[in-house]
């Protein structure tokens, strides 16, 4: 099965304008309150690393992407590499990650994708993942902490 068939999907609605929500997501600040305590590293410029360590389920990590698309405050998208999935440090074994954000009559809607899966489990472990991210991004910012 192709991978392009492994994509995971999150998605959560935050009771805040557009531009509060975009701020938590290129804040690092904001992003170790609801990334796991991951310390993220970047200029926000398409073409740039991006880079984000911490310890996660006791293991440090050093994941690396580059910076794809930057469209404030509507999208945002990044390629991603994470050694301790143990693959090869090779293009192919990038995911690459889409944020995008519509406001709405109650909020804004966020959606993400990750591509480049390999195997439906893995898709289901990133599905997990990223869907408990967002659910922190929504606590963190309904509960005010995102900069006005």
């Amino acid at each position: 099965m192709p991978r392009s068939d492994f994509v995971a999907r999150a998605r959560v609605e935050i009771d805040a304008p557009v531009e509060e929500v975009w701020a938590a997501l290129v804040d690092p600040e904001q992003i170790r309150e609801y990334m796991f305590g991951a310390e993220v590293s970047t200029d926000w410029t398409v073409g740039s690393p991006i880079t984000w360590s911490g310890t996660w389920e006791g293991r440090s990590y050093a994941d690396k992407g580059t910076i794809l698309a930057l469209d404030p405050p509507w999208r945002l998208a990044y390629s991603h590499f994470s050694p301790l999935g143990g693959d090869e440090d090779i293009p192919e074994n990038h995911h690459n990650v889409t944020i995008d954000l519509a406001q709405d009559e109650t909020g804004t809607d966020v959606i993400l994708i990750q591509g480049n899966n390999k195997t439906a489990e893995r898709r289901e472990h990133s599905q997990a993942n990223w869907q408990r991210m967002l659910n922190g991004l929504k606590r963190h910012v309904e509960s005010g902490g995102s900069a006005a």
